[in-house]
């Protein structure tokens, strides 16, 4: 029963018939074509028939007319005329004088002579018309009487329906071809339409992203990839679903994992500075510092966490407003001026006014986008101690150029860590219409932060 209702199915069919149109013709062509043949030997028998019926008919009542009178022959002409109206008749006295005509439509002698009758049954004789010639009465002394009609008369009806109606064969044959045409043309135009119509599903998307489900109107082969299709776009939606709520427990879980790590880490570092204030030893000291150090990592670590959890899940507060960069860049290395001559860096520090100094973004975002990379800087290119900051324009963006003397980012670093400050350095980046591009090497790394004009 499945089958039936297949794609394949339908097109076997059409086939059969295409098929069975073929064999049909030539099964119909060649039976009647030996009809017509054969009924064209019936018919010349039947004409024979008919026609010596006819002359017969014609004699035998020619001889019995026992009156010949011109009123008694008009008579024998109206009575045959009824049967036959399109036949013409004529007398013909003994001594040759045309007398009674009815239907004549050639032009007769109205004398006729030995040498003109017998040129005249010879003419006729077995050609078209019929012609019969009969003697009047007993008598011969009372001429002959002549019966014409064209042969076309003792036609069978069949051959008259022939070709009465043989344009109807003929386009009949070309209207069953079209049938034929329109019926293949029709089932594949609707196969496209079907195709197309999932073709469209699969390109539009809803809200969440997904392609919508298509409705499933038949059980063919087409009708199965719709019913996949939309078990697909099922699944697609429940692992979409499965998915958003995994990351909602992993934010969770995060948020809650930075806010329990924070309550020990403060305690810790309470404790480091308590011990510190007491009376150590130099590798005591360095022990402290070492531990301070790592905390202040851990902070900053756990810090990041949080914030790039937040910005993932567009959380994050953002207030754009337009500020002077320049002057906000030389508020931020005076905070950090401190912290890199610390820890003995040469610090290098050019910026020169833009065109346009007034930038619309987050001052806090922005602030956290260049502390991200200081501390970088601090951690992962502490061996170079040499830090710049310059400024660049040209035709296309105005740039903030941060560099640095390190290993490079290819290189491992004591301090090296998952990624997440430059992570949410790029979101933020992004996030606030800028760009940014990075240069690294062994000789030390490179970072625009761009505006584009």
């Amino acid at each position: 029963m499945k089958f039936f209702r297949s794609l394949l199915a339908k097109y076997m069919l059409i086939i059969l018939l295409a098929i069975s149109i073929v064999q049909i013709a030539y099964l119909v062509i060649p039976l009647f074509v030996l009809g017509i043949a054969q009924d064209g030997q019936d018919d010349l028998s039947n004409r024979a028939e008919i026609e010596s019926k006819v002359e017969g008919k014609w004699h035998a009542e020619a001889k019995g007319i026992k009156n010949v009178t011109e009123e008694e022959i008009v008579q024998h002409f109206e009575s045959w005329k009824k049967q036959y109206p399109k036949a013409s008749m004529f007398w013909v006295s003994e001594d040759g004088r045309l007398l009674t005509t009815l239907n004549v439509t050639e032009q007769l002698p109205s004398k006729w002579t030995p040498a003109f009758t017998t040129k005249f049954i010879k003419e006729r004789y077995g050609g078209d018309p019929f012609t019969v010639i009969a003697f009047l009465g007993e008598n011969e002394s009372n001429g002959f009487i002549v019966f014409e009609i064209t042969k076309e008369v003792f036609k069978p009806p069949i051959r008259n329906v022939y070709e009465k109606y043989g344009a109807f064969v003929f386009f009949g044959v070309i209207a069953i071809i079209l049938f034929y045409i329109i019926v293949s043309f029709l089932f594949f135009r609707g196969i496209r339409k079907r195709l197309l119509h999932l073709q469209e599903a699969m390109e539009i998307r809803d809200v969440d992203g997904l392609p919508i489900e298509t409705k499933v109107k038949k059980k063919d082969e087409i009708g199965q990839l719709e019913h996949s299709f939309n078990r697909m776009v099922c699944e697609l939606r429940e692992s979409k679903n499965r998915e958003q709520k995994e990351e909602q427990l992993r934010r969770e879980l995060i948020a809650n994992l930075s806010h329990d790590l924070r309550t020990p880490l403060t305690k810790i570092r309470a404790q480091s500075y308590s011990i510190s204030k007491e009376a150590l030893s130099e590798d005591g000291q360095l022990a402290i510092k070492a531990m301070e150090t790592s905390i202040v990592n851990i902070d900053a670590l756990i810090e990041n966490l949080m914030s790039y959890t937040l910005l993932t899940a567009s959380k994050y507060k953002f207030e754009a407003k337009d500020i002077n960069v320049i002057r906000f860049v030389r508020e931020q290395m005076t905070t950090w001026y401190p912290v890199f001559e610390k820890e003995g860096f040469e610090i290098d520090i050019v910026l020169h006014p833009f065109e346009k100094n007034e930038w619309q973004v987050d001052p806090i975002w922005l602030g956290r986008i260049f502390d991200n990379l200081f501390q970088n800087i601090l951690r992962h290119a502490n061996s170079g101690k040499y830090i710049g900051v310059e400024t660049e324009s040209t035709e296309h963006y105005d740039a903030f150029i941060i560099k640095d003397q390190g290993n490079g980012m290819k290189n491992e670093s004591n301090a090296k860590g998952a990624g997440i400050g430059l992570s949410i350095v790029d979101i933020m980046v992004k996030g606030m219409n800028l760009d940014w591009d990075i240069e690294s090497s062994e000789s030390g790394t490179k970072i625009k932060i761009k505006h584009y004009k």
